[in-house]
């Protein structure tokens, strides 16, 4: 099964989990993402825990991701959650949601297989194998109740106008609800076709803000809630590594970087 593009920082993302999931005290503690790498490559904790902005970044914004979740589906436990760019990750098992919550992981179809095959099922959890910007996959879910849509690790690699039709298309979907998505500061996306990362997998970033808030401007319902630092992360300076976290202390210094990639939330 052939992954392009984007699709193969599954494999970069997921080894981040699962090193995190075997230190004593873990940022995200996902067991299932440690199963799973072990799966993929039994050999894959044999070098250091990775300290590049794509693996240790992947766990501190999971984390937030799971915590905002959470916040939102206590206030609505009959939601519909549309985790958008799923990839291996397995929030619905950490975020465990209520019975009556609806959820959704999308991905290109050769995903959702490997989803198939690593993960298993559960109950309300439906698998949608799609292009996230060919906006018919919306046409299978409910759109009769409050949604938070997850978009993890897929809006800086998606250009400005699908971004926008994605996040339109959303909320004229749904009677109300809140949107959480990374995004990356304008010079991070323009400097991501030099980084060696990103040029591996031929995975760049494709569109980028300044103004966490700009967003809000494209729909007249959204607005701007909050948003949260990937790299200066209080969880990342309590947690990670003393190695890990004297690199970012350091990278921290440089101007930018604490602002180069943050998670915000939108609600609508």
């Amino acid at each position: 099964m052939a992954l392009v593009g984007v699709q193969k920082t599954l494999s970069p993302v997921l080894k981040a989990k699962a090193l995190d999931n075997r230190l004593p005290d873990p940022i995200l503690g996902d067991e299932y993402a440690e199963r799973t790498m072990r799966r993929l490559d039994p050999d894959y904790d044999k070098g250091r825990f990775g300290a590049s902005q794509l693996g240790l970044s992947a766990v501190v914004r999971a984390k937030i991701f799971d915590d905002w979740a959470r916040s939102f589906l206590a206030d609505h436990p009959d939601a519909v959650v549309l985790n958008v760019g799923c990839g291996l990750d397995a929030r619905v098992f950490r975020v465990d949601p209520p019975t009556g919550v609806d959820w959704f992981d999308l991905d290109f179809p050769p995903v959702v297989e490997l989803r198939e095959q690593f993960l298993p099922a559960r109950e309300h959890d439906t698998l949608i194998g799609s292009d996230v910007t060919d906006l018919t996959w919306l046409d299978r879910v409910p759109r009769d109740r409050p949604a938070l849509m997850i978009a993890e690790g897929l809006v800086p690699y998606l250009t400005e106008d699908d971004a926008r039709r994605l996040l339109t298309g959303v909320v004229d979907a749904f009677p109300a609800g809140q949107i959480l998505f990374d995004t990356v500061s304008v010079s991070a996306w323009r400097a991501s076709k030099w980084d060696p990362v990103g040029r591996r997998y031929n995975a760049v970033f494709h569109c980028g803000f300044d103004d966490p808030a700009a967003p809000a401007a494209w729909h007249p319902r959204l607005r701007f809630v909050d948003e949260a630092s990937m790299n200066d992360s209080p969880v990342l300076r309590a947690k990670a590594p003393p190695a890990v976290r004297r690199i970012y202390r350091l990278l921290n210094l440089l101007p930018g970087f604490t602002r180069s990639s943050r998670i915000v939330r939108f609600r609508f």
